[in-house]
């Protein structure tokens, strides 16, 4: 198996009493997009600074080529990091922001100069070589920032929420760009953010925190369609969540369920096991419930309207079951409709067994 790029190793970090990291064992292999992700506070820019050697690990080892480097300081390992707020010297113009960190390795002036420009033309930005950094648009600074990190070469780039700043159209432009550069360079990158259309729009493999614990880690599609837990589920978001009791199986496999909203089907992830009895948590995406006036499925909830929501394509209806149960339901424009629903109406949500997922945790 290829050796990894990355290796954290049983990680912890704190702060006092405070601990930000917990026990994080996480392999990052070359050539890899990974994107570390959870709401603030999670641990996740913690993770990302002791990589690159702003933070020290208060426990465990971080490798990088194989190679111990918890004790190595930022400048003496290959970690360039691009800031939130890119942190561009605002003293210097666009082709010696470039030009900074060869400048700081001893590089020849003339030899540094050619491979700023290079960079600048790889990123289109030659014609701004001689321009302040102040007279930039943002999309262009984030260019600087990463010619700047990119130019040294490094085996791996890390990022730091870098296109938190700009609007919407302009952050999925330079996801593109990023993509784009990942893909071409083979660069290993690692990409923080707490926004989830960003990471799974990009990342190979993404890694779910929350309170400083890593709740899962996948690829995009993994994570969104097979939760592990419950805070993953409500974290993608789109997820209906359901607290049952297992009854026992059907012939075809799926598990029996009984709750205060009445019985239902659900399939069980590959390894998991349950026995009768046992509690479960229960998971329905939002965009595989039906609305009906006739259900015909066995896993059914009699609701009410209470609300709707267009979001672009689609719209995300809500409902009220029996005892103050809400469900989403997503349905494209067309659909919808069709359907003719309104506030207040009373319909049925149904869907199939095998679309409710039983979670592997609570």
């Amino acid at each position: 198996m290829t050796q990894p790029l990355v290796v954290f190793d049983n990680v912890v970090k704190h702060f006092g009493s405070y601990q930000a990291v917990e026990r994080m064992n996480l392999e990052i292999y070359k050539g890899e997009f990974v994107a570390i992700m959870g709401s603030s506070g999670c641990g996740k820019t913690t993770t990302l600074r002791m990589l690159a050697g702003l933070d020290k690990p208060s426990e465990g080892e971080i490798r990088l080529n194989g190679e111990r480097i918890n004790d190595l300081y930022s400048w003496e390992r290959e970690t360039p990091l691009v800031w939130q707020n890119l942190a561009l010297f605002p003293f210097l113009d666009v082709l010696e922001n470039v030009e900074f960190g060869l400048r700081m390795r001893g590089m020849a002036k003339a030899e540094r100069r050619k491979k700023a420009l290079l960079w600048l033309e790889r990123l289109g930005l030659e014609e701004f070589a001689t321009r302040d950094i102040s007279l930039l648009s943002g999309g262009q600074r984030q260019r600087v920032a990463l010619a700047r990190s990119l130019v040294t070469e490094p085996p791996i780039l890390l990022l730091d929420e870098p296109l938190s700043a700009l609007d919407a159209h302009l952050s999925v432009r330079m996801q593109g760009v990023l993509t784009g550069l990942q893909k071409d360079l083979g660069i290993t990158f690692v990409y923080v953010t707490h926004s989830q259309s960003e990471a799974f729009a990009m990342a190979d493999r993404v890694v779910i925190m929350s309170r400083g614990r890593v709740e899962q880690i996948g690829s995009p599609q993994e994570v969104f369609l097979e939760p592990h837990n419950r805070f993953v589920a409500e974290f993608v978001g789109g997820k209906n969540i359901l607290n049952c009791i297992v009854v026992g199986f059907d012939d075809s496999g799926l598990v029996c369920l009984d709750s205060q909203h009445g019985g239902f089907l659900a399939r069980l992830p590959e390894g998991k096991t349950v026995v009768p009895a046992e509690r479960v948590t229960v998971c329905v995406s939002a965009e595989h419930i039906d609305l009906t006036a006739q259900p015909m499925r066995r896993n059914r909830l009699n609701c009410t309207v209470v609300g709707e929501e267009f979001i672009g394509s689609m719209v995300n209806i809500y409902l009220e079951a029996s005892g103050g149960l809400e469900l989403q339901v997503q349905k494209r424009h067309a659909d919808y409709n069709l359907l003719g629903v309104h506030c207040g109406q009373k319909i049925f949500a149904e869907w199939d067994g095998a679309d409710a997922l039983i979670l592997r945790g609570g």
